[in-house]
């Protein structure tokens, strides 16, 4: 269990959350408790390098990320003004270079996220504790760098971490099957147990301080063999899944002929990009809402005369829109914005929808005062994709000028492809889809009856890029230890890209 120390705000910057949290609880937004630290921008950089935490597993690419945000901070391109974790009590981060009209904006956008935490739907299964957690993994990996050294354990997470996206992210809010009435008290009765405990096979609950005498590694390590001998064995005259698997690391975890420590790693960074997750899905909504109350408090309760140019300027900043990428923060609040309009005036329902009359439509006040519940309701339920689906319309792209876009081979640029509202909404809800990421499904675990690894893209249009595909399939087969396949377009055919552990091919699939 980690023990983490709080730094003293100073006394000025604590009087000012008191406030801020008044106001934003008289407002009706409910938050855990919200501590906040005040940081150097040193400090701040090296916990965004972490994800906003204090102490994550040793690799290289967070002392990568960050050198790029302490240089881009020198460099004056960027700047982080504030960062704020998913936990219980959430953890907040204040630069201490920010001036104090800086400082209350960060206090109110950071209470608009801690509600969003607690209430939207689509965090609720995350771990709350993940702070202990995650100090809880690093102390994992590191005793295994102690044990098989830096490089093995370092190359074998570069190989994980390529491949953390192919999880199933809707798979937390759905319950297969019945968890049996023993295993439920047993979970609620082991909380101090780590996450490798609760799930690995042959292993006794125990204290982290114990584990090494009640889970001996050589006995693990046996048990493991023999597991992975019964699984050949089974996969020997079987084709499995029985159906197609989205979370294809779980499946690895579940089949893959891991050694215990790699076992452990890859369980790891399962359990980081399910963390992770939720925030990826709800980004424009989450910055959004922040965005919103910030807004709101700022402009009726938190201004003296004296910072009101400095807020606007800082405001206007963040929800500036750029012709080459969307900008979460301004698309989040200005959707938020007419939401609220449309549901206090009563621009919604089969009336609104049937009325033809553009000038009755314009004048259009039924007196409602429905919006503030509503954004509240939008708040609990949505994600990013369903908030956009649902509630972008014609109206809202022509007073954006938001278009669809698409790139020119010839001139190199992005350019205005449609501004038919039908284009622009499913171009950007394809941008939101699984982030804009592919759709990765295990087929077979013994394809071709060799144990050999089949995977299959669900194209929709978009080919993948084949040096991606093919630096993924050699991570995939350096766990899985046997070939890998993957089916796929490629220049409008059906393929299957594969690799063996020495040479990738290509082969074209009649069917």
């Amino acid at each position: 269990m980690a023990v983490t120390t709080h730094r003293a705000l100073p006394a000025e910057i604590a009087e000012i959350q008191h406030r801020m949290e008044e106001i934003a609880a008289s407002y009706g937004l409910d938050f855990f408790e919200t501590i906040f630290e005040m940081l150097d921008y040193e400090e701040l950089s090296m916990f965004a390098a972490y994800g906003g935490f204090p102490i994550r597993y040793p690799h290289w690419r967070f002392g990568a990320e960050y050198d790029e945000l302490l240089k881009s901070y020198s460099y004056g391109l960027s700047k982080i003004y504030e960062m704020v974790i998913n936990t219980d009590p959430c953890y907040a981060y204040l630069l201490s270079a920010n001036a104090i009209g800086d400082q209350k904006l960060v206090i109110a956008h950071v209470y608009g996220h801690c509600d969003f935490f607690k209430n939207n739907a689509w965090f609720a299964p995350t771990n709350r504790k993940m702070l202990d957690q995650m100090a809880n993994h690093a102390a994992r990996v590191n005793r295994y760098i102690d044990r098989y050294g830096y490089e093995p354990v370092e190359r074998f997470i570069d190989a994980c971490l390529s491949i953390d996206n192919l999880i199933d992210p809707y798979s937390p809010h759905i319950q297969r099957k019945a968890t049996p009435k023993h295993e439920r008290s047993e979970a609620k009765n082991s909380k101090d147990s780590t996450d490798e405990e609760q799930r690995g096979k042959g292993r006794f609950r125990a204290k982290e301080y114990m584990e090494s005498f009640i889970n001996p590694p050589d006995v693990l390590e046996r048990e493991q063999r023999l597991a992975e001998e019964k699984k050949e064995s089974q996969a020997a005259t079987s084709s499995f899944p029985e159906k197609p698997q989205r979370d294809v690391l779980q499946f690895l975890l579940d089949h893959a002929p891991l050694e215990q420590w790699q076992h452990d790693v890859l369980a790891i960074i399962r359990d980081e990009a399910y963390y992770f997750a939720p925030q990826g899905q709800t980004k424009i909504m989450n910055e959004g809402w922040a965005s919103y109350w910030h807004s709101t408090i700022m402009t009726r309760h938190g201004l003296t005369d004296a910072e009101v140019i400095d807020y606007a300027d800082h405001h206007s900043g963040t929800m500036a829109m750029s012709p080459q990428r969307l900008n979460p923060y301004k698309i989040g609040i200005e959707l938020f914005r007419d939401i609220e309009e449309r549901w206090n005036k009563g621009k919604f329902g089969d009336e609104w929808e049937n009325c033809d009359n553009m000038e009755e439509k314009k004048n259009w006040d039924k007196e409602l005062g429905l919006g503030r519940d509503k954004i509240f309701e939008v708040r609990q339920v949505h994600n990013d994709l369903t908030f956009i689906d649902t509630f972008l319309n014609a109206e809202f792209c022509r007073r954006h000028k938001m278009f669809a876009f698409a790139y020119n081979d010839r001139s190199g640029d992005y350019e205005i492809a449609s501004r038919e509202f039908d284009e622009i909404k499913k171009q950007l809800l394809t941008s939101l889809t699984n982030h804009g990421r592919p759709f990765i499904y295990v087929i077979d675990g013994n394809h071709r009856n060799r144990g050999e690894l089949y995977l299959k893209h669900e194209y929709q249009g978009i080919e993948l890029k084949q040096d991606y595909a093919n630096a993924t399939l050699a991570n995939l087969q350096q766990l899985w230890r046997r070939p890998v396949h993957l089916e796929t377009v490629i220049d409008d055919e059906l393929s299957a890209i594969s690799y063996d552990g020495h040479t990738h091919s290509v082969s074209r699939i009649d069917r």
